[in-house]
């Protein structure tokens, strides 16, 4: 939507300026209210809680609930800043056009182009992990199934909107599903005692075996990093903004569960886990869910946790084909990139972008398959800190845009973040807590070794673009 755009509509009238940003953008509005909340669902739950969760246990033991408890606060708020732009402004490519309005055009420039990229070494990740889960039931090469899930997800999201959300919703709906089973498990072995672990289940473990903080406050707060970055990609629903059929009254929606979502499927789902089985049975690079499932005496856990495993990976590549596309977009409308991106099928799918960011995926595949060494570790390690950029951003956007709003310069938002701005700049002071925390941890150090490379990249680019389109490089008032 252009500046003269919002400034007509200052009134507030929503329901045109939703209208105008659609025939703008050429999306098609094909997300329904049960895929966005599945979305949003499945944005907070991936492979950080069903294989990293092992080793913050290990580190932090039952003190890692509290810590997925103060991060997920800090989540809401981050997502409640955003539901206060959304409803703003619904736009596909939310984040590079708020950091475009709110901040400057190099702001959008680094924010679309980094998002992007985070999404494509996810993908990259998930899909090269994808394949090697299928070698538990089946003796085929990695890079077979890798092509196969790449050229599947592909398809899927060239058809349309529609089947990108329907995949997604039943991605989520596994994932769901096998959470809340393991936590009545874990329930009806603590009130009725059956399974091998009834004897010794106890919530006692929470506090019995070294204390809820065994090994002291300083390791709880180090794991900080690991939990946040579990929660990584819980803003993608802000992309699908462009494309929800009723965004006013479905984002909201899902953006007000995330509470309820965290303290169930993590929070929730720990504090039965550690009940049942003592934390110090735990190993890192152990699924705590597998470990859980053993000593349970179930034997078909392990194969259970795979197929939830196998679909959080899938769910995740197919969550990067959708937001890569849509991000490569928006940078070439606002000539920020190829023109070549702008182009969309009859279906409403950004051709070119998503094709692009495959390919990509096929051929970080095949490097990971061909050199498995630390410099590939450095660029998957990169996604981490490209990721809480985003967060970073809205935080920005929204305190700069509340502030605008209050002067009456700009339109209020009906969906205003309780307690801002000084809860975003909490959460500002929060997530920069945790860089901090990643500079001292010399595992997680190597994030940011990346990101003063990445920076340089985007500076060169950055001027050359302004040299070849000023207009593209001007900062546009809105």
């Amino acid at each position: 939507m252009t500046s003269s755009q919002v400034d007509q509509h200052h009134d507030g009238n929503e329901a045109v300026l939703v209208e105008e940003s659609e025939s703008g953008e050429g999306y098609q509005r094909g997300l329904g209210a049960r895929q966005i909340q599945m979305i949003a669902i499945g944005g907070a739950i991936g492979t950080g809680l069903f294989l990293g969760a092992g080793k913050g246990i290990s580190k932090a033991g039952p003190s890692l609930i509290l810590a997925y408890a103060i991060a997920g606060l800090v989540i809401f708020l981050i997502m409640r800043a955003l539901g206060e732009l959304l409803m703003y402004r619904p736009v596909s490519g939310s984040f590079s056009e708020y950091a475009r309005e709110f901040i400057g055009p190099f702001a959008g420039f680094v924010t679309g182009w980094t998002y992007w990229l985070f999404w494509v070494v996810t993908g990259i990740t998930e899909v090269t992990a994808a394949a090697a889960y299928m070698t538990y039931w089946f003796d085929i090469p990695q890079w077979v199934s890798a092509l196969i899930f790449t050229i599947v997800l592909y398809g899927a999201n060239l058809i349309s909107v529609k089947l990108f959300g329907e995949l997604e919703f039943w991605f989520s709906m596994v994932k769901v599903t096998a959470i809340i089973g393991m936590i009545l498990i874990c329930v009806g072995i603590l009130t009725i005692g059956f399974s091998d672990a009834g004897d010794t289940a106890s919530v006692s473990h929470l506090w019995n075996d070294g204390g809820f903080f065994p090994h002291g406050v300083g390791n709880t707060l180090m794991t900080l990093q690991m939990v946040m970055f579990a929660f990584l990609a819980v803003e993608l629903v802000g992309v699908t903004a462009g494309e929800s059929k009723d965004p006013k009254t479905v984002l909201p929606k899902a953006i007000n569960t995330v509470p309820w979502r965290i303290a169930v499927f993590y929070v929730g789902a720990l504090i039965m886990i550690l009940s049942v089985v003592p934390w110090t049975s735990f190993q890192p690079g152990v699924s705590p869910f597998v470990a859980a499932f053993e000593k349970m005496g179930l034997a078909a856990g392990a194969g259970i946790v795979n197929f939830v495993v196998l679909t959080a990976a899938l769910s995740s590549c197919n969550s990067g084909m959708y937001s890569t596309g849509r991000m490569l977009r928006d940078l070439a409308l606002n000539g920020q990139g190829p023109k070549l991106f702008t182009k969309l099928t009859r279906s409403g799918t950004p051709l070119v972008g998503t094709s692009v960011s495959a390919a990509l995926m096929l051929v970080g595949v095949w490097i990971n398959y061909q050199w498995p060494g630390k410099a590939f570790d450095y660029v998957v390690s990169f996604a981490t800190i490209s990721g809480m950029w985003a967060w970073i951003v809205i935080l920005i956007c929204q305190i700069r845009y509340r502030r605008k709003a209050d002067r009456g310069e700009l339109p209020q938002s009906e969906f205003r973040a309780p307690g801002a701005p000084y809860t975003s700049v909490f959460a500002l002071l929060f997530i920069l807590m945790v860089i901090v925390m990643m500079g001292i941890d010399k595992d997680a150090r190597v994030s940011l070794y990346c990101a003063p490379l990445w920076a340089l990249v985007l500076g060169v680019a950055y001027w050359v673009l302004k040299r070849r389109n000023p207009e593209a490089a001007a900062f546009r008032k809105r």
